[in-house]
Formats: C-alpha cells, sequence, structure tokens
C-alpha cells in the first residue's frame, strides 16, 4: 500500500460562539481522511456541512481545536507563519470563484510569476515557466499579456490552475473550482485537472456539493453532513450507489436529463424524506 501523503487524524475545529456566554461552534466533529500521492478524494455535501471548512484547516486557514494533519508524515496543525509559508511550495489552492481570485490590475505573466518570484525565481526562467504553465492548461502564449478581464470564465479558471501548478506542488486544494461555470465549461476544466494529475502525478482535495462533478474526477467520495463523515468509499460506489441515507438525498437531488427518471427520482427522495420525518 502506498503510504498517504495526506491523514486528517479526528480533527475538530471549533469557533467562537456569538453572544455572551454561548458555547463555541463545533465546524468539524472528529473528521478522518486520507489522500494518496497522485489520487483525487472528493469531499461533498451541502452548505454548511463542514467541506469547506476542512479544506481551510488543510491550508492552515481554519483553527485546529483537536486532532492532528499530517503531510508527507509531518505534523502541520499547528505551524507558524514561516513553515507554513514554505509548505505553500508543496501544497497549493484553487478557489471558487476565478472573478475575484485574480488580480484585476496584474496581468496573466505577472499573476503567473508573483509565486515564482517569492521562491527567487525571476528573469528568463520565470518568464519560460510562465509560458510552460500556458501551454498547459491550454492557453496561448501571448495570453501572458493580457488582464483577467479579457478571458471567459473557463480561461480565468485555467489561469488560477496555472497558478497553482506554478511551484509544482504535491496536493491542491479544490474548493468549488467549478461551480461557478457553466456545464460546458465545467466538463473542460474537469478533464484538464484530469490530465495535469496523469501528467504530473498531484493529488486533489476536491471539495464540491455536486456528486455529478465528484463522480467525474474522484478516485474516492467523503461525505460530509453536520461537520461529520457519513460515508466513504470508492468513488462510483458512493456516487452511483450510495448507503447513508444523506449521501441518498444528494444523489436524488442531482438532476438527470431524461424527464421520466427524473420524476422517479423525485417520487424516490420525496419518499425518503418522509420516511426521514417520521422516524424522527
Amino acid at each position: 500500500m502506498t503510504e498517504s501523503l495526506l491523514t486528517v487524524d479526528d480533527l475538530v475545529v471549533e469557533y467562537p460562539g456569538k453572544g455572551f456566554r454561548a458555547k463555541p461552534f463545533q465546524a468539524l466533529k472528529g473528521v478522518s481522511i486520507d489522500i494518496k500521492p497522485g489520487e483525487t478524494l472528493g469531499l461533498v455535501g451541502e452548505s454548511g456541512s463542514g467541506k469547506t471548512t476542512l479544506g481551510r484547516a488543510v491550508l492552515g486557514l481554519a483553527p485546529v481545536t483537536d486532532g492532528k494533519i499530517t503531510y508527507a508524515g509531518k505534523d502541520i496543525s499547528h505551524l507558524h507563519r514561516r513553515e507554513r509559508r514554505a509548505l505553500s511550495s508543496e501544497i497549493q489552492v484553487v478557489f471558487q470563484d476565478p472573478y475575484s481570485s485574480l488580480n484585476p490590475s496584474l496581468t496573466i505573466e505577472q499573476i503567473l510569476a508573483e509565486p515564482l518570484q517569492a521562491r527567487g525565481v525571476a528573469g528568463a526562467t520565470a518568464k519560460a515557466r510562465v509560458r510552460e504553465l500556458l501551454d498547459q492548461v491550454g492557453l496561448p502564449a501571448d495570453a501572458r499579456s493580457r488582464l483577467p478581464r479579457e478571458f471567459s470564465g473557463g480561461q480565468r479558471q485555467r489561469i488560477a490552475i496555472a497558478r497553482a501548478l506554478a511551484l509544482d506542488p504535491k496536493l491542491i486544494v479544490c474548493d468549488e473550482p467549478v461551480s461557478a461555470l457553466d456545464l460546458s465549461t465545467q466538463e473542460r476544466v474537469l478533464d484538464l485537472f484530469i490530465e495535469i494529475q496523469e501528467r504530473t502525478g498531484v493529488a486533489y482535495l476536491f471539495i464540491t456539493h455536486d456528486l455529478a462533478v465528484v463522480r467525474h474526477i474522484s478516485h474516492r467520495v467523503a461525505v460530509m453532513y453536520r461537520g461529520e463523515i457519513v460515508e466513504n468509499g470508492d468513488g462510483d460506489q458512493v456516487t452511483s450507489r450510495p448507503v447513508h441515507p444523506y449521501t441518498q438525498r444528494l444523489f436524488m437531488a442531482s438532476p438527470v436529463p431524461d424527464p421520466d427518471k427524473q420524476e422517479v427520482r423525485r417520487i424516490e427522495r420525496r419518499a425518503l424524506l418522509d420516511a426521514e420525518s417520521t422516524a424522527a
């Protein structure tokens, strides 16, 4: 068995409660996951389930109250700022909104060169790397002289992916990276993620609310509900034959193009909700 690249053990994240003497809000309640090199773990759940909080904890952007996050055998749960900055060459992120994640006043070359310059790469070497990155994500070399506003949403997300790849990371946290895109563009960007993974061996923690998206890209899938993992397993099994009632609801909520099948799915979901309501 290949040793895990990232392991999260019994992770708890709490935030202070709102109001005097309010109890802390527990966003994550003993969450455990692992990701192997070159693997995609899809993390799926509705808004408020805690999936983005888990991604932020891995990135050092959410406080770890209890439990442990281990990367390449090293505990990274409570790194100091300098240590976290050094780790950024190995762990990168692609955010949800390609419109706000790129500095509108910088050219694409300046955007892609920023992480390189922070690592001491400059001049002709940095420019050559920018051209290489643009080629990797399927954009022409002349894109480097243009501004983000000159590109479509799908193209901007390709630029964000190129920026994440600049330092050859081993792991990329993808936080709803296709949810702001139309369906046809989503598919092209997902195929790009897969192509890059096959070529570079990068691992993904792929966060989304959409079971159809994780089915397309994930080797394994973990389902989050109210700060806990309620189902975890092979991507095809979890997204096609879910066991937990919450995952079943997500599955039945996913639209299908066939109207008759969609009606059957709607009836099954309604029956499941009624059964849960009666049991409660």
